[in-house]
């Protein structure tokens, strides 16, 4: 088998392994280091929890130590605050599926965000307003209008903003990012369409010249340049290269063009001193047997590096709706339709007309063929409740690893732009059968890279 080739995919797990003696965790399918725990030693709410959580293991009763911790640990929250799927299991929030360490939220660390346009989201303006500087390149400094306008451009930025620092306040904190107390700077580059390689060189610059202004440690880019080219004679890598000179750890997506035979990766996630992500797949669950990858683009680059470097969640990714738009209403009319009585469903649409067409034109159908339509449109939007849904791409991994980033730089703030990137490589897991050059050095293990990062400050 060459380094390309990808092995046959494992046979699954079942109880019947489990119970033969294989030592393997039902829910998360983990060897546990520190032995199983009897699921009838646990709470009872708590059992419920875990069983509903993992509807394709059946029969067991037993969890390895750490999935018994993840869960006792969030239970109050999941059973309070998280979305429920239709097969009884919850829609779980990114810190708990990358089982995140809770102590570090990014306290004291600004996360530049470079987009295409941004909205002052509640997760990261209440309660307090963690937005502390904001610039368009397309208007005169200071001019701040545009955050407040909801458009065509402010979602992406808003997204890749939130997934990273959100505090999850419309969620009673449930769907937050890993780092939820970071500062945020948002740097606007261009209009809705293409983001030019020249716009991010643009905002790069200008974070160059404010970085100590607001204490600019991360800059996440979840935007691409526009070909192929070696870092030796590119602007915009040389500008990325002097970032990390300067003590900022930059992150950048990788693309998502993996599905294609040509599937190059451009600047400035091409650069070296870049984070690049690429995506992971983890179906919305803590179950590692069903990782896979998304169809991220890979290298090598045109100068034989490895991109991306780690892999982060790309799909299943909880995201904000986006606040005062046609999206918005159409989630919140399909979270009290799925809500409601039988006996009102029909009453409900014919008072709230335009929303949904294919509703409206199904007023004539039965109560359980409306039913169907609203479960089908849950789905086809991504709907996980009014305020939030599933996003995909890469442009959402790599605001998750910049929010990992500040959690080290808040364990331990000497971190080299060097060190961070070194750390995240060391402790990152491959995943068994599939390429290395998808994939890197594999999937991000917040919990180990702030450990390192502590364990680092220590030695000093």
């Amino acid at each position: 088998m060459t380094l390309h080739e990808a092995s046959p995919v494992p046979r699954k797990k079942t109880t019947a392994d489990i119970t033969a003696g294989e030592k393997i965790c039902p829910v998360c399918s983990r060897e546990p280091r520190e032995g199983f725990v009897k699921l009838s030693t646990l709470d009872g709410s708590l059992e419920k929890l875990i069983r509903a959580n993992a509807p394709e293991a059946e029969g067991f009763d037993s969890v390895c130590s750490r999935c018994a911790s993840l869960f006792e640990r969030g239970k109050e929250s999941i059973l309070k605050d998280a979305a429920l799927k239709k097969d009884g299991s919850h829609v779980l929030s990114t810190p708990l599926r990358l089982d995140a360490v809770e102590r570090y939220t990014g306290n004291g660390v600004t996360i530049a965000f470079l987009d295409s346009g941004f909205y002052p989201h509640p997760d990261l303006t209440k309660p307090n307003d963690r937005i502390i500087g904001y610039r368009s390149l397309l208007h005169d400094e200071g001019d701040d209008s545009q955050l407040y306008e909801p458009d065509v451009a402010s979602w992406h930025g808003m997204m890749t903003s939130v997934v990273a620092a959100g505090n999850g306040w419309l969620s009673n904190g449930f769907y937050r990012g890993v780092a939820p107390d970071a500062d945020v700077v948002l740097v606007k580059l261009a209009k809705t369409g293409r983001i030019t390689e020249q716009n991010i060189q643009d905002g790069l610059e200008w974070v160059l010249e404010n970085r100590t202004r607001y204490g600019i440690r991360v800059i996440n880019i979840s935007a691409g340049g526009d070909f192929e080219q070696s870092y030796l004679h590119d602007s915009l890598s040389q500008t990325v290269e002097e970032c990390a000179t300067q003590g900022i750890v930059v992150v950048c997506a990788v693309g998502n063009a993996g599905h294609l035979p040509n599937h190059p990766v451009f600047p400035p996630a091409s650069s070296p001193s870049a984070i690049a992500v690429g995506g992971l797949d983890d179906h919305n669950t803590i179950n590692r047997a069903r990782r896979g990858m998304y169809r991220s683009s890979y290298g090598p680059t045109m100068d034989g590096l490895q991109k991306p470097e780690v892999i982060a969640p790309s799909i299943w990714v909880p995201a904000p709706i986006l606040p005062g738009t046609p999206t918005a209403k159409e989630a919140e009319f399909l979270e009290t339709l799925d809500k409601s009585e039988d006996a009102e469903l029909h009453d409900s649409i014919r008072a709230n007309p335009g929303i949904i067409n294919e509703l409206d034109a199904a007023l004539d159908r039965p109560v359980h063929s409306i039913r169907q339509i609203i479960i089908l449109k849950l789905r086809q939007e991504n709907v996980i409740n009014k305020y939030y849904k599933y996003v995909d791409g890469t442009s959402f991994s790599s605001p998750i690893v910049s929010s990992v980033v500040a959690q080290m730089l808040e364990a331990n703030p000497r971190l080299t732009a060097q060190q961070v990137k070194r750390i995240l490589i060391g402790t990152s897991e491959r995943l068994p059968h599939y390429e290395v050059d998808r994939q890197g050095w594999g999937v991000i293990n917040p919990r180990k890279a702030v450990e390192s990062a502590e364990e680092l400050g220590t030695e000093r």
